[in-house]
């Protein structure tokens, strides 16, 4: 009997019966990262860059305010809220403004507010800078 463990990561673990005086382990990819959703990739690419910086977060975190804020829409752009009223609309994925991705840009990542891992980056540098981490936010920020 097999027993499997999947992650996030794509690579599945697979622990097989016990031959002789050990247990059989070995690795397999599961599918590949170009049938991974888009949004996954996205999410994979920041991880590593903020993981790079020193910046906090998880997947669970930033998928789960990503897809508050855009449904995955990297050009998304919100045209009604105080933001917007005031002139300057939340754009992106994760809804940044404008003079937010500025400050908080990481660097080596795009200086265009669509791209979907600069969008996230910046948006998780803010987060951490204010909330210590964008898993501990749950609403708008």
């Amino acid at each position: 009997m097999f027993t499997t463990i999947i992650s996030r990561s794509c690579a599945a673990i697979l622990v097989g019966a016990t031959l002789g005086l050990g247990v059989t382990v070995a690795t397999a990819p599961c599918a590949s990262a170009a049938s991974a959703s888009p949004v996954a990739q996205w999410i994979s690419q920041a991880l590593a860059v903020m993981h790079g910086q020193g910046i906090p977060g998880s997947y669970d975190g930033i998928y789960r305010n990503l897809m508050r804020e855009s449904s995955g829409d990297p050009v998304a752009i919100n045209l009604w809220d105080s933001n917007a009223r005031a002139g300057t609309p939340s754009k992106g994925l994760m809804q940044v403004i404008d003079p937010t991705f500025q400050a908080y840009h990481v660097p080596g990542t795009s200086w265009d507010i669509f791209d979907p891992v600069a969008n996230i980056t910046a948006a998780c540098n803010y987060a951490a800078y204010r909330y210590g981490s964008i898993d501990n936010v749950n609403s708008a920020y």
